[in-house]
């Protein structure tokens, strides 16, 4: 058709891939009974007056299932690392012994399975209203660009449906990601 409407719908396609990496991402780090550096790895701690995530202080490795150990770089932070921690307010056992934390993380139960779904739930539906607004801003190009006579109604007809199929693809994807995740959270 034209160049403004290529790129319209590559940005279009871009941002719906945006916001599933982002759900997919957001998913990674609801727990599903597993310990996993990246649900404390963004944690902020103060660190020499700033405040800096985890991952940029220390090493976080897992010693087993349920435990995560912390090594920070320099000794002297692990007061303020150990802080950082328990000021989350994960429902973890925080601990160490002068050198290196150790992060536990409790069996989940029933109740704390059912609290993470609904958390799964309600990521996948910001992410299909972020996704469902891409699409307007998508439309809303088109329509200016039809009344400006610079496509025709047919033409318009057409993108549209273009778009809402790309956007059912993507809507799609998210619903079976949401579904594994449950599962995996329910699973014990």
């Amino acid at each position: 058709m034209n160049e403004m409407v290529d790129m319209a719908l590559m940005e279009y396609e871009e941002n719906l891939n945006k916001h599933f990496n982002r759900l997919l991402d957001e998913f990674m780090l609801i727990r599903v009974g597993r310990a996993n550096p990246r649900l404390i790895e963004n944690i902020k701690v103060d660190y020499y007056g700033t405040k800096t995530p985890i991952n940029q202080t220390s090493n976080i490795t897992v010693q087993d299932a349920r435990m995560l150990v912390v090594s920070p770089w320099d000794v002297s932070t692990l007061k303020a690392i150990k802080t950082g921690i328990e000021a989350a307010n994960m429902g973890v056992s925080v601990s160490d012994d002068g050198k290196i934390i150790r992060v536990g993380f409790p069996m989940l139960t029933e109740e704390r399975r059912r609290e993470y779904s609904k958390d799964a739930k309600r990521l996948l539906e910001e992410a299909k209203i972020a996704m469902r607004n891409a699409r307007r801003d998508c439309l809303d190009v088109f329509k200016n660009m039809k009344k400006n006579s610079e496509i025709s109604e047919d033409d318009y007809a057409g993108l549209e449906k273009d778009v809402q199929k790309t956007l059912d693809g993507f809507t799609d994807k998210c619903d079976k990601s949401c579904e594994k995740k449950i599962a995996e959270i329910m699973e014990v």
